[in-house]
C-alpha cells in the first residue's frame, strides 16, 4: 500500500513542480525561427537586471541576519526560561501570514509620512537612512517581519528535536558563558533548522513584489514585472535565473551545514567530557 501510494504521489508532485518550469523554459527559448537562447546569453545583460538582482540578494542576506539575530535568542530563552510565553510568541510570529502585505505596507507608508514633521529633530536623519535608495533599510525591516513565520516554524522544529536543557547545562558546567553556549553549542545543533529558515526567507525576499512596488523601490521582482510588457521572454528567463540562484544557495548551505555537522558534534563532546569528569571524581573518591 505504501509503495502504491508513493508511486502515485511522487510522480504527481514531480509533474506539479516540473511542468510549469519546463513550460517557462520553453517559452523563454521558443522563437519564430526556432529555438534561441538569446534571452539567456544576451538579454540577461540588460540594464537594470544586475543592479536589481544584487539589491534583492543584499536585502535577502540582511533579512536573514536580522531575523536570526532576533529569533534564535528569543526562542532559546522562551524554551529554557519562559515556556508559558511560547504560545504568545507563536501567535505574534504567525501574524504576518494573517495581515496582507498591502495592509502592512500601508502602515509603513503612514509612518514614513511623518518624516516632514520631524525635519527639525534628530529622527529626520533616521528616516533618510531608512529610505536610502541604494539600500533601503525599511525593506529589510518589513521583510524581517514577513519572514518571521518561516523562521519560527523552522527553528521551533529544530529546538524540539534537541535536548536543549541538557546541552545548556553541560556547556555551563564546563565553564562556557551564555554567549559561548548559544554560539558554540546551541547554534551548531540548530544548523539544519537555521539553513531551512534562511533559504525560505531568501526565497520570500527574491519573490516579494507588493511592498517594494508600493514603496517605489526596484528590486529584482519589481524589475521583472516592469520588463515583462516589453520583453516577456527576458522576464521569464530572469525568473528562471532567480529560481536557479535560490536552488544553488539551498544546495550550498545544505552541503556546508551537513559537512560541518559531521565534523563537530557539541552534544557528544560535552557528554563525553562530563562523563570523564564524573569518572575522575569516582576514582579520587
Amino acid at each position: 500500500m505504501k509503495f502504491t501510494s508513493r508511486a502515485v504521489v511522487l510522480p504527481l508532485a514531480a509533474l506539479y513542480f516540473l511542468v510549469p518550469i519546463g513550460a517557462s523554459i520553453w517559452f523563454s527559448v521558443n522563437e519564430v525561427e526556432g529555438i534561441s537562447f538569446d534571452a539567456y546569453t544576451q538579454g540577461l545583460g540588460t540594464e537594470g537586471l544586475t543592479t536589481s538582482l544584487m539589491l534583492s540578494v543584499r536585502l535577502g542576506l540582511a533579512t536573514i541576519v536580522c531575523g536570526l539575530l532576533l529569533m534564535v535568542p528569543t526562542l532559546v530563552a522562551v524554551a529554557l526560561y519562559l515556556p508559558g510565553l511560547r504560545r504568545t510568541v507563536e501567535i505574534l510570529c504567525m501574524m504576518p501570514l494573517v495581515v496582507p502585505p498591502i495592509a502592512l505596507v500601508a502602515g509603513v507608508t503612514t509612518v514614513l509620512s511623518w518624516e516632514q514633521d520631524l525635519a527639525d529633530t534628530p529622527f529626520y536623519m533616521t528616516f533618510q537612512m531608512l529610505r536610502d535608495e541604494n539600500f533601503p533599510l525599511v525593506l529589510v525591516l518589513v521583510y524581517t517581519v514577513m519572514s518571521l513565520p518561516f523562521l519560527y516554524r523552522s527553528l521551533d522544529a529544530g529546538l524540539r528535536a534537541v535536548d536543549l536543557r541538557t546541552l545548556v547545562e553541560a556547556a555551563r558546567s564546563l565553564g562556557a558563558s551564555r554567549l559561548q553556549t548559544l554560539w558554540q553549542v546551541i547554534v551548531p545543533n540548530l544548523r539544519t533548522a537555521v539553513v531551512g529558515g534562511a533559504v525560505l526567507s531568501l526565497a520570500m525576499v527574491l519573490g516579494e513584489y507588493t511592498v517594494a512596488s508600493v514603496l517605489s523601490y526596484r528590486p529584482f521582482s519589481v524589475w521583472m514585472v516592469e520588463i515583462k510588457d516589453s520583453e516577456a521572454q527576458l522576464s521569464v528567463a530572469a525568473a528562471m535565473l532567480s529560481l536557479l540562484i535560490t536552488w544553488g544557495l539551498l544546495l550550498l548551505l545544505t552541503t556546508l551545514a551537513g559537512g560541518r555537522g559531521r565534523r563537530r558534534t557539541p552534544l557528544k563532546s560535552g557528554s563525553e567530557n562530563r562523563e570523564s569528569r564524573d569518572n575522575r571524581k569516582k576514582t579520587v573518591s
